[in-house]
């Protein structure tokens, strides 16, 4: 082998490493140049553009007027608006605008979704986002991410109820998260495993950075914000008092959820968002931000629950329905469901002793 031989394949290396982009990648994924699978890459891409745009935004949010700190209005949920939250929405919506992919947005800052009528005789997805998760983060500088869903709309929606989307999160076609730190990740999956892409500032493009991501069975990390110790039932608590006990864990909660998961997903562990006594329900929203994640850990090898459900089952009532969440590695998460299936049986003898 001549000494221009080994310089030529490392060339090579990099070259095909630079040019995995997201749209790319999808196309690779799915082995076909379909209009299906030209529409995914396509709509893969304008995510990507969406997140290229808020990026920018981030980096500069203390320089820029108007991008830090709170509007006075609340959104659908009761929640104090950010500027941020409104500019990020406002980006996905431009991204996807005279696209003629999507008809629909749908997103946890909109009480109903936004159609775009030019796109609405052609575009056969919706897309499901919350444009910033962890906004409370932004003004002190920490992590935060968007979290995104695609899903095939079902007939024309013409009383745009938007009905067809009250199923079950395994009806996703795509699912991901942005997350916006030190550097920016986008992480997605198809249904064919998951897969990180890092922003490369010099190209403008995301690029193949962790292919087929694999979340370990076990791992150290529990993510729950104890602060909210008191509120919950007495199975989240005893489970609390578990890992205390016990050697082995980490408590890592950075009050972003992206940030958390992105976390567990590499490390292994489990991330708990439970309800409350009062709010059995919990606070995060199914359609924007349990399904999708769960949509993603699952093809990670993961798990996703609400304690006595699968997430990817659970079927809403409306569009803004809330869920707990518990998801990270398969077997931390049995580990909380069987306390609350403890918890349940407890009660249940109780019940049966007292009538």
């Amino acid at each position: 082998m001549t000494d221009i031989e080994p310089l030529a394949l490392d060339y090579q290396y990099a070259l095909d490493r630079d040019s995995t982009t997201l749209a790319r990648h999808v196309l690779q994924q799915l082995q076909s140049f379909s209009p299906e699978a030209q529409d995914l890459s396509a709509l893969m891409n304008r995510i990507a553009l969406a997140g290229k745009l808020i990026a920018r935004r981030l980096t500069r949010a203390g320089l820029v007027e108007d991008a830090l700190g709170f509007t006075g209005r609340t959104n659908v949920q009761g929640e104090s608006v950010k500027k941020m939250d409104i500019f990020a929405n406002q980006v996905f919506i431009s991204a996807f605008q005279q696209s003629g992919l999507v008809c629909r947005l749908a997103s946890e800052e909109m009480e109903n979704p936004y159609y775009i009528p030019e796109n609405c005789p052609i575009g056969r997805y919706t897309l499901l986002y919350d444009p910033i998760d962890g906004s409370s983060n932004v003004d002190i500088n920490l992590n935060v991410g968007s979290i995104f869903s695609i899903r095939r709309q079902e007939g024309e929606d013409l009383d745009h109820s938007a009905k067809d989307l009250l199923q079950a999160g395994r009806n996703q076609i795509a699912a991901g998260y942005i997350l916006y730190g030190p550097s920016t990740l986008l992480v997605y999956s198809i249904g064919r495993g998951v897969h990180a892409f890092t922003l490369d500032p010099s190209l403008g493009e995301f690029i193949l950075s962790a292919e087929n991501i694999r979340i370990p069975d076990h791992g150290p990390v529990y993510s729950v914000n104890e602060g909210n110790f008191w509120q919950w039932e007495d199975s989240i608590r005893d489970y609390i008092r578990y890992v205390h006990r016990h050697e082995g864990y980490t408590a890592r909660y950075s009050g972003a959820l992206v940030g958390d998961i992105h976390r567990i997903l590499f490390q292994g562990g489990v991330f708990l968002y439970p309800g409350t006594v009062k709010k059995p329900e919990g606070k995060l929203r199914l359609l924007y931000e349990s399904a999708p994640l769960a949509f993603l850990v699952e093809q990670a090898g993961g798990r996703a629950s609400t304690g006595s459900q699968e997430i990817l089952d659970v079927i809403p009532d409306k569009l803004h329905a809330r869920t707990p969440l518990i998801i990270g590695s398969r077997e931390d998460v049995a580990l909380v469901e069987s306390f609350i299936q403890e918890g349940d049986r407890q009660k249940q003898e109780l019940l049966a002793s007292s009538s």
